[in-house]
Order: structure tokens, then sequence, then C-alpha cells
């Protein structure tokens, strides 16, 4: 393993976060932080005034463990729980995952797909193909990352550098697409709203800021490659329990067969998804013609095509003889959601206690007003907000949360600079991407902790920031330039895109 500087910073990084307790107590230690500033800031009498001016009540910080308090803890308990946005979507999609994983579905498609793609280009395409599966929305986090770690297993690299390509194209480049997502026009619409305090006829389209986030595709996908490959796979070394007798050379018979049917019974379920799409009365479409029952299918689409693809498979290949093999797989799937389970329990009480409280709020403003103060402006003001809303990411997990705090400060502030909202927007696009990887407030990050415990069963939370903490900083470094740049030659960042506003 190299020992320069960087290798050395991480190896503290690891060492000094692996002797924090275990994820699950490092979160209920969290929790009862926020509680007791919940308390404290609440008996202050901490307050900020919201920059939107259509809320008229200041933000203040709520005290938990008042008798209100308490009740509103206990009696929401369970349905905190319950509605942890990771829990469903992963356990939903793992039924569907455990069929074409133990009936051999994912093992022959793995080999395929390590068979047909040179090396180099396999960590390129899963960097890329992270980032393009938030069309799907978070069923990257499940599908994608669990499947590079095993795609990694399965040619004799380290699993962990197969994960970290692919959590860093998930989410260290979130929002870079080279198709539109459901997450386009939720930007819009708070930079819109932003917009109307100064503007009252402005309005944003949603592909505003499509051509940049399109051009940044290639750009953080070689970026996320050259840190797998110069970084990751060297830090991580060989690893040690490379299961290469699971990944045969050839197919026996039952298995081409299998797989010959399985493609045509996925490929059926698409086409029938296809219809009910493109129809106007079909089941994946709204009442006004809109997309969202499709997009709001698309975990249980992901289920049916892992669950029967990897059921016709085992059939076929007789791998899954009756009825009884299908309930013994499908209990097994869930047994290993044990440590999910136990970990969402506690991170979806510490997420949902920090909004109660208000306090990742009443950061979030007056951090925006102290930088509104300090003077910068141009270019390096919209650093500074790209920096800013990577901080502040720490904190608040949710994008739209985040942009509803700072858009009705930042985009007026910009459009006075003469700046455009769609820019201001880009920013803070930018900055909300690369930081998501190194924060354990991310609701998905136990999810990727127990997807790495199944290959290094000690694998703590300071070994996973280290890991992915040159990501964050390679992709800051490459994206910022590209940014200013882009602004430089004064490249319509997308469709009806502007970078400048005249006031």
């Amino acid at each position: 393993m190299e020992k320069g500087l960087l290798q050395r910073i991480l190896n503290k990084i690891e060492h000094v976060g692996n002797k924090l307790p275990q994820p699950v107590t490092i979160f209920a230690i969290l929790i009862g932080v926020v509680l007791v500033l919940s308390w404290i800031f609440s008996s202050l009498g901490l307050s900020v005034e919201h920059p939107s001016p259509h809320v008229t009540e200041p933000v203040k910080a709520i005290n938990l463990l008042s008798t209100e308090g308490i009740r509103n803890i206990m009696t929401s308990m369970v349905d905190v729980f319950i509605n942890f946005p990771p829990l469903g979507l992963v356990l939903v999609v793992m039924l569907g995952i455990g069929i074409a994983e133990r009936s051999g579905l994912i093992s022959v498609a793995l080999q395929i797909f390590v068979s047909k793609t040179p090396n180099f280009l396999i960590t390129f395409s899963i960097v890329v193909f992270g980032m393009i599966s938030s069309v799907a929305g978070d069923v990257g986090y499940v599908v994608l990352i669990p499947l590079s770690a095993a795609i990694f297993h399965s040619i004799g690299r380290h699993p962990l550098a197969g994960l970290a390509a692919a959590f860093a194209g998930v989410s260290g480049g979130f929002g870079a697409n080279l198709l539109p997502t459901g997450n386009d026009p939720l930007m819009a619409a708070f930079s819109q709203s932003a917009a109307t305090i100064l503007d009252p006829d402005y309005t944003v389209n949603p592909l505003s800021n499509y051509y940049m986030l399109a051009a940044s595709v290639p750009v953080v996908g070689l970026a996320g490659t050259w840190v797998t490959e110069k970084i990751i796979v060297p830090r991580l070394g060989a690893y040690q329990s490379v299961d290469k007798g699971r990944y045969t050379k050839s197919f026996s018979r039952d298995e081409k067969n299998g797989l010959k049917w399985t493609m045509g019974v996925v490929l059926l379920i698409l086409v029938l998804v296809a219809l009910g799409t493109i129809s106007e009365n079909g089941p994946f479409r709204g009442e006004d013609g809109s997309m969202t029952p499709f997009y709001n299918s698309i975990v249980p689409i992901m289920f049916f095509v892992f669950f029967i693809g990897g059921l016709v498979y085992g059939i076929v290949a007789k791998t899954i003889k009756n009825d009884k093999d299908v309930s013994h797989i499908l209990n097994e799937s869930m047994g290993t959601m044990g440590s999910l389970i136990v970990l969402s329990f506690v991170a979806a009480h510490l997420v949902q206690f920090f909004i109660w409280s208000n306090l990742g709020s009443i950061l979030a403003i007056s951090g925006a007003e102290a930088l509104q103060r300090i003077g910068l402006v141009g270019i390096p003001l919209l650093v500074a907000v790209i920096i800013f809303s990577s901080g502040v990411n720490l904190i608040i997990g949710s994008a739209s949360a985040k942009f509803a705090i700072l858009a009705p400060i930042f985009v007026p502030m910009m459009m006075l600079m003469g700046y455009s909202p769609e820019v201001t927007q880009l920013a803070y696009r930018i900055g909300d991407s690369y930081s998501n990887i190194i924060t354990p407030l991310l609701p998905y990050y136990p999810l990727i902790i127990v997807f790495a415990q199944k290959y290094v069963k000690d694998i703590g939370i300071g070994t996973l920031i280290s890991i992915m903490l040159p990501y964050a900083i390679v992709f800051m470094i490459v994206r910022i330039p590209m940014f200013i740049l882009w602004i430089w030659l004064n490249i319509p960042l997308g469709i009806e895109g502007p970078i400048y506003y005249s006031p």
C-alpha cells in the first residue's frame, strides 16, 4: 500500500473514525445530543426569520424534551420508523433481488457483463450508470451499489472498491445526468418561487440546467474512475476471500436455457410497462396525463423484474425446484436485512428529531445570512454558494428541504448582482452533490454500511468515510472549475438557461 501523504491522512481518518462506537451507538448518541441541544436553544429563545416572504412566522428552536415534544416523539415513533425513505424501498426490492441472486441469475448476468466489457471500462461504466440511475429515483442505492461490489468481487478485485465507485456515482455525482429526472422540475419550482420575490413574472424551465449537467457526466465519470483506480484500489489492496469458483467460464445447457427464458420474460414485462406508460389511459399515467404514477411505481417494477426474472431462471435452470425453495430464499433475503432494520430505526429518529427541532434550518439560514454579509461578488460568491451548500448538506440530507431554505436568500441576492436564478440553482446543485458521500446523516448511509459488511464484517463509519473522501474532494475540484469555465465562456446552462439577469 502506498505511504504517500494522502494515504497517511486517509489512514488517520479511518483509524480515528473506527475508534468511534458502532454506527447504531453513534446514531443513538447523536439523538441524545439533538434532544439536549433542542432544550438548551429553545430555553435561550433561539430563532431566525425565514427568508421566504410567504413564511411570516420565525423559525424557532423547538424543545423536544417538553411535554408536547415527548408526546410527539412517543406517538409518532412507529410512523417515523416505517416512513424512513430507504426502509420500504430496500425491503421490497431486496425480496426480488434475493430470488435473482440465489437462483444464480445475477451470477450469470455478472459473468456476461465482465466478459463483454474491458476491465478499464468497468469502473467508468459503474460510475456513469450510478449518475444515470437517478432517473429511477433512489433505486441506484439499492440495486447498483451491491451489484457493483459483486462485479468487482467476480473479477478478483476488492468489492469495496466497486461499492465505492457506484456510491460515488449514485450519490456524489447526484444531479449530473444525460436524461431529465424528477428532481429537475422540483428544483425549478423552488428557483421560480424565489425569483418572484424580485420579478413576479419570472419563470424557470425545468431543463434550464440540462446542458451542463449532461456535460458533467463524462467529467465526473472519468474523475470517479481515476479515484477508484489510482487511490481506492491501491489503498484497499487484495481481497482475501475471492470466490472465483462461483463465476465459471462457460454455461451449462440449463443455464443457457434459463437465461433465454428470463430475457424473454423480462422483455415482456418491460414492454407491458412501456405500453402502460405510453397509453394516455394506461395504469402508469395520471388522470392529468402526468408520469407521476410511473415514477411512483419504479420500485414495484424493479421488484417484479428481479422476482419474476429470477424465478423463471431458477425453474428453467433447475436451481429452484419447488415453492419451499422460494420461501426459503425469501426468508434468507430478509434475514440479511436485520442489521439494516436496526440501523434504520435509530437513523430515522435522528433525522426526524433534527427536523423537528429546527436546528438544521436555523444553522442553514444563519450561515447563509453570514455569507451574504461577507461582501463577495460575482463568481467568487457563486463558488462560495457551492461550498456553503456542500457544508449544509452535511447536516440536512434532503436536497429539496435545503433549497427551500436557501433559494429565497441566494436567488434574489444573485439576481441583484446580475446573475440568473438558473445559475444560482446550478451552483446549489453542484454543492449538494459531492458531500453526500461523506455525511452519515444521508438517509442511505446505514444501507451502504450494511452492503459493505457483507464483505468486511467489522467495517465502521471511519473506513467508509476514508474511502469516500477522495471522491468528494476530486469531484469538487473538477466540478467547480468546470462551472467557472462554463460561465466565463457564456455557454447556456440548459434549455432557456441564461447565465445573466438584467434587474
